[in-house]
């Protein structure tokens, strides 16, 4: 049996993790801020009955010493931070307090935990990190320039290089990833998919037919099972001191997701376009190649975009 703490465990991704883990035989501790209950209902009322939940801030360096000498893991998946990017831009200085400083606290305490202690951290980034590319460059390899354009793939990005840097100093078994879309039952509605199946169903009800968009961007999406099973591969064989793309390598574009949930959901409207909701920001195409993630773990992907699709229909009208 393996130790796991994953923290930002209370949020969509960690309870995914967490149910993975509980379901294998796994001891799963929990962290964040304020208690389980304040997440999303992934978890079954059996499965919460089996994880540990530890009430710790990423802003304090002795909740985070606390929570690693309470915790006492093999293994580390770090998800605590600012998710959403919008949320990064209402407070740059707290996004990169949690983001970057973050997983520094968190290091520090790994650090000092004493001889014998030394667990893999998996510290999860994000593909934003990688900015706008030229087409010819993708599907983005792992040694593709980082140029992020938002203040909160920044963040990530200095997340990154203060992982790598202790990996460097202390030889602490700090695994990286740069994770491109992913999402499945559980997900906020802010996110698009999620968000497109709930404004599908609503039109279902409504009569509606006609469905606008912001920019026809291409995105590289995966079912958060598979991006789950991609976390634990690396923490059980990811090379430590290494980046790693979490990705399909096939980008679709969001008027083709909304043609798909539409046609799934089983509602006629036509998809339009307004200028006004496109973002400077927006990245045209972002595609990432998942070669060396496969090569070094064996990990591939199962679900495709419409069993994603057909996940969330299905878990919307439970």
């Amino acid at each position: 049996m393996t130790r796991y703490l994953l923290t930002g465990g209370g949020g969509f991704v960690g309870q995914w993790l967490a149910r993975t883990l509980v379901g294998r035989g796994d001891e799963v501790t929990l962290a964040g801020i304020g208690s389980l209950d304040d997440g999303p209902r992934v978890l079954t009322p059996a499965e919460r009955a089996r994880v540990r939940w530890i009430s710790a801030d990423f802003r304090s360096q002795p909740d985070v010493t606390a929570l690693i000498e309470a915790g006492a893991p093999d293994v580390v998946v770090h998800l605590a931070g600012v998710a959403f990017p919008p949320d990064a831009d209402r407070d740059p200085a707290g996004a990169y307090d949690i983001n970057a400083l973050g997983v520094v606290r968190l290091l520090a305490a790994v650090a000092r935990a004493g001889a014998g202690a030394n667990p893999t951290v998996v510290v999860v980034g994000s593909a934003l990190q990688y900015g706008a590319h030229d087409a010819g460059e993708l599907p983005l390899a792992e040694d593709a320039e980082q140029r992020p354009l938002t203040l909160y793939a920044a963040s990530k990005a200095a997340q990154e290089v203060a992982a790598l840097q202790a990996f460097r100093e202390t030889g602490l078994r700090v695994v990286c990833t740069r994770s491109f879309n992913h999402t499945g039952p559980g997900h906020g509605d802010e996110y698009l998919l999620p968000s497109l199946v709930r404004r599908a169903r609503q039109m279902k009800r409504d009569g509606s037919r006609e469905l606008t968009l912001g920019g026809d961007t291409v995105r590289d999406y995966l079912h958060i099972s598979d991006v789950v099973h991609a976390y634990l591969a690396l923490a059980e064989r990811g090379t430590p001191g290494e980046v790693y793309n979490v990705a399909s390598g096939v980008g679709v574009s969001v008027r083709q997701l909304a043609a798909d949930v539409l046609l799934h959901a089983g509602v006629t409207a036509d998809i339009s376009t307004d200028p006004s909701l496109v973002r400077a920001t927006d990245i045209p195409v972002l595609v990432g190649s998942p070669a060396k993630l496969m090569r070094t773990t064996g990990w591939a992907p199962t679900k495709t975009h419409a069993d994603i699709i057909d996940d969330l229909l299905h878990a919307a009208t439970d």
